[in-house]
């Protein structure tokens, strides 16, 4: 393993780290700057009402409809390279991923519905 193939690993996680770190010291001054202007502590924590829906559910459902979408992405893009001729290295990227966004948005569509008819 050279020194440049090292530095990838080591770059990728320094960016989350970096991006996670300014995060919570811009949060934390800002509460920091509300406190010292006298605001009540309260407005730090959400008043709405927790999801009725259960985490792990929306989970479920939102994985499960993107690995759905990938399979089905896979199986069109099959059908469009060796059916109707569709380059292979277009074919099949542009459909995994569109077919994926599909069923992201699937399951945040079905999401809002659970939270709906369980409110």
């Amino acid at each position: 393993m050279s020194f440049i193939e090292a530095l990838i690993p080591l770059s990728i996680f320094g960016c989350i780290f970096g991006i996670f770190y300014l995060f919570i010291a811009a949060r934390n001054k800002e509460r920091m700057s509300l406190i010292e202007k006298g605001a009540d502590a309260s407005i730090f924590y959400s008043s709405k009402e927790k999801r009725v829906t259960p985490v792990w559910k929306v989970f479920i459902l939102n994985f499960s409809l993107l690995l759905m979408g990938i399979g089905s992405g896979i199986f069109i893009a099959g059908i469009l390279h060796y059916s109707l001729g569709v380059h292979g290295e277009v074919a099949y990227p542009g459909t995994i991923f569109f077919m994926a966004g599909m069923g992201l948005f699937t399951g945040f569509t079905m999401t809002k519905n659970l939270d709906k008819k369980e409110n």
